[in-house]
């Protein structure tokens, strides 16, 4: 069981019974006391205050058989446990024995059985006092808020409710089905409620909750700390490092679902049924049984949030918010009084400082990234750190969008220019234009506008815009394949991958320009040979450029790698093919022709299978092709060949 009572630091009984009991064992006080002496005449005896007088000495037999001080057999025998039918009996006689008192006190108030009721009242209370306590430290397990807290809030108030209505032989025979566990905990509860009732009836509900709240309370912080749930204070949370603040938050996540769910509900389904006969005591008792406790664990995630505040830590934060609003239904049905503002006040305030908290570091994070001002350039273009980085975080949060919906419900958005605004909002459906999207996809565009300044540091302005288009399809790769797809949705992405295409195809016409303008534009027709070797030179120096710088870029997605050049070969490779062909039987009359045609056809996809994997050779030249002419000696072996 959950609550099972530990070997060390455990409740005993017996050493709590006699500070429990030492006020009673001299006296009992109820609510209201007896008059000493009175100057009215003695009434006429009727036969009613007869019967009265005689259910007091028809009571006495019971009450004095159970007297705890009256054998060794009654002080270490429990009433109910020996003879449950005995202890209703005996619940009766005190009844009884209440109305007589309050017949005679109403009637004659000389009688001089109120003297010998006032004892024998007195003695009823002792026995109930010792026999409550002997229910509530027997059946700690059978009564443990876990076994309360599974069964219905109808079901478990309805157990014992008119005990008398209830015979011994129905709560044996109810449901062959039922567990002895259940069966044992259902006549503890019938038990309890009908001694609580006996004794507030009679006036004495002081005592009778006095026991009952130090047995409960002991038995809600023993499963509190064995949960991991300690005496929090601020100055300790703050000084924790930060492996024991992860533990200590860690445990109270696992902790919270249990305390609310189990712990707190258990107990106050045993308490409204235990004191339903009097809704202030059973608030009352409630409260002071759980509220040490309860504020406790509520105010963790205060102190957290009070203390230093990281990009990193929003996700612990994220959690306790999530685990305050799972529970928050239970939380506002169990404490629902007026007694127990308190602890809801406690619940409250975390709440809110978890929020407030969440929305400083989302502020800070943003700010974090519009700052930024290092200067490092990534080579080859490929994807800047912070990207990865950025990304990571961003759809981590999108991993909480439920209570980021909730969090960012009232958050305000940093003043953003125009058009800024309209870009943000034309990326997503208005159907996803909700908090979460719109602050999600607004971190997003923050960071695209960093990597346009950042894109700005390399040189080479092709080389700027395969940047951009790396981390751009990279981005949009992470959307694809995170939970940011669903806040930001499909059109997000599709509109994100038409500015990956324009900027792949900027980069094309800026890398590829030079190369493609070195060859004649009609260049199926033959030229003369003095222009032919001249475009052949020019194309020989262009191409080796613009290879031996590609060659060193880098594309990190396979796909948009292979579309890339794909793509170049589509526009070169043709164009080269019909120049090589139609001037070819001219230049061949050339001595130098190795040296002048460096390239045919099949060489140039096969060079292109070279780029964008971040290597470069030392002199820009490439292996042998399969074909006609040779070209230059290279380190690199082509990895694939591009066809048209």
């Amino acid at each position: 069981m959950l609550l099972e009572t530990p070997k060390t630091n455990s409740f005993h009984p017996r050493r709590a019974m006699s500070s429990l009991f030492s006020s009673s064992s001299k006296s009992l006080s109820p609510s209201y006391s007896l008059p000493t002496s009175l100057s009215l005449p003695p009434p006429k005896q009727t036969f009613s205050l007869s019967m009265m007088e005689e259910n007091i000495d028809n009571v006495q037999t019971i009450i004095n058989k159970w007297d705890p001080n009256s054998s060794s057999y009654t002080k270490v025998t429990s009433l109910f446990q020996t003879n449950r039918k005995e202890g209703k009996e005996f619940i009766k006689s005190v009844n009884d024995l209440r109305r007589a008192m309050h017949y005679l006190v109403a009637e004659n108030a000389t009688s001089t059985k109120l003297v010998l009721a006032q004892q024998l009242m007195q003695t009823a209370m002792k026995r109930l006092e010792r026999e409550l306590y002997n229910i509530l430290s027997r059946n700690r397990d059978h009564l443990d808020p876990e076994s309360l807290s599974s069964r219905s809030s109808t079901g478990s108030s309805n157990f014992g409710d008119d005990d008398e209505a209830r015979s011994e032989e129905e709560l044996e025979t109810v449901d062959e089905s039922i567990a002895e566990l259940e069966r044992v905990s259902v006549q503890a509860m019938s038990d309890l409620k009908s001694i609580a009732d006996c004794m507030i009836g009679c006036g004495y509900g002081k005592e009778c909750v006095k026991i009952y709240k130090v047995i409960r309370k002991s038995i809600i912080d023993e499963a509190l700390y064995r949960l991991g749930i300690e005496r929090f204070r601020s100055s300790r949370i703050l000084k924790m490092n930060l492996e024991a603040r992860d533990g200590t938050i860690k445990k109270w996540l696992n902790a919270t679902k249990i305390a609310v769910k189990t712990l707190f509900k258990g107990e106050r389904i045993l308490c409204d049924h235990v004191f339903s006969a009097s809704e202030t005591i059973r608030e009352s008792c409630f409260y002071e049984v759980i509220k040490e406790g309860a504020i406790n664990l509520f105010r963790l995630p205060e102190l957290v949030a009070k203390s230093k505040k990281s990009p990193e830590r929003i996700f612990q934060l994220i959690e306790m918010y999530e685990a305050f609003s799972d529970m928050w239904p239970e939380t506002e049905l169990i404490f629902n009084s007026q007694s127990t503002s308190a602890i809801m006040s406690q619940a409250l305030s975390s709440t809110i400082r978890l929020r407030d908290s969440i929305h400083l570091i989302l502020s800070d994070f943003e700010s974090t990234i519009q700052k930024d001002s290092s200067k490092t350039v990534v080579l080859g273009g490929g994807i800047h750190p912070m990207t990865i980085s950025v990304m990571d975080y961003i759809s981590s949060l999108a991993d909480h969008s439920g209570a980021l919906c909730d969090v960012l419900a009232d958050y305000p958005r940093s003043p953003t220019l125009p058009q800024l605004q309209e870009s943000l909002l034309e990326s997503l459906t208005s159907s996803e234009r909700d908090a979460v999207s719109i602050h999600l996809a607004w971190l997003i565009l923050v960071l695209l506008c960093k990597l346009d300044c950042k894109a700005e540091l390399h040189k080479d302005v092709s080389l700027s815009y395969l940047f951009l288009a790396n981390n751009l399809h990279f981005i949009v790769e992470k959307v694809r394949t995170s939970s940011l797809k669903f806040p930001l949705g499909e059109d997000w992405i599709s509109k994100h991958m038409k500015m990956v295409h324009l900027y792949a195809s900027n980069y094309e016409s800026m890398a590829w320009t030079k190369v493609l303008s070195s060859l004649p534009d009609n260049e199926s027709s033959p030229l003369s040979s003095d222009i032919a070797k001249e475009s052949c030179r020019r194309f020989n120096a262009a191409f080796e450029e613009a290879y031996q710088k590609q060659t060193s870029w880098i594309v990190q997605d396979g796909k948009l790698r292979d579309e890339l050049k794909i793509s170049i070969a589509k526009k070169l490779v043709p164009k080269y093919k019909e120049f090589y062909e139609a001037n070819l039987a001219l230049l061949s009359q050339e001595t130098n022709l190795e040296l002048l045609v460096r390239f045919s056809p099949d060489d140039l996809g096969n060079y292109l299978s070279d780029l964008f994997h971040g290597t470069s050779t030392s002199d820009g030249s490439h292996s042998q092709s399969s074909s006609s002419s040779s070209s230059p000696s290279s380190s690199l072996a082509p990895q694939r060949c591009i066809s048209i």
